[in-house]
């Protein structure tokens, strides 16, 4: 048994189908897609701008590196430069107490000599006034000053 195909039924059915998919996709459907594909939008945009911020923190992690080296650099070279300032200052101030030092041992040593040229003297005068006062008393009679200064000289 075979049934035939209500055409009228089957058009109303191909129109309603249509009717309803418009209505369906013009309140469901579309703002359904719209929202998935502003979704996909959205995260496409994050992604990129996750990308973008990745890319931007690596290149100012490199800066800083960069710079972090530039500033030791430069503070290894100003404390090699200040090393090598307290050094000359360090030999400066040697130099000028070993003159100090060795102007000071001259001029002592010139105290000494001349002290020890003042005692010499002091002692030939003492000599010569005990050569005196013994050649007196050997000849038991005090000595002229002519023989006193024929004796000092």
């Amino acid at each position: 048994m075979h049934i035939p195909p209500d055409w009228g039924i089957f058009a109303t059915l191909i129109v309603s189908f249509l009717v309803f998919w418009f209505i369906f996709g013009w309140l469901f459907f579309n703002p359904f897609l719209k929202l998935l594909s502003e979704r996909e939008r959205r995260f496409k945009d994050l992604s990129e701008r996750t990308e973008r911020l990745l890319k931007e923190e690596r290149a100012a992690i490199e800066e800083r590196e960069r710079q972090l080296a530039a500033v030791r650099r430069e503070a290894m070279a100003q404390r090699e430069a200040q090393r090598r300032r307290a050094e000359e200052e360090a030999a400066k101030v040697i130099a000028e107490a070993r003159a100090e030092a060795h102007a000071e041992l001259e001029k002592v040593r010139t105290q000494i000599e001349n002290d020890f040229k003042a005692a010499e003297r002091q002692l030939e005068q003492l000599a010569e006034s005990l050569a005196a006062d013994l050649a007196g008393r050997v000849l038991g009679r005090a000595l002229s000053a002519n023989v006193r200064n024929a004796l000092n000289n």
